[in-house]
């Protein structure tokens, strides 16, 4: 299992939050994801084998923000 850290720029509220935290644990391998508004960040747990980082930005991406 890995784990990353990931900045999340865009976010304004909890809606928000929710909309990020929904996109990424939708995805095959992602064992769970805590989003912080106030840090603007995403630690992500995820199976190596099943998704990449790459993935996770693309969804985050998806869903209207930005990563950096």
């Amino acid at each position: 299992m890995a784990k990353t850290k990931l900045k999340i720029n865009g976010m304004s509220c909890q809606h928000c939050v929710k909309t990020v935290t929904d996109a990424l644990t939708e995805l095959p391998g992602v064992q769970r994801a805590k989003v912080n508004l106030r840090k603007g960040e995403a630690v992500v747990h995820f199976d190596e084998s099943c998704v990449s980082t790459a993935n996770l930005t693309e969804v985050i991406t998806a869903a209207g923000f930005e990563t950096s």
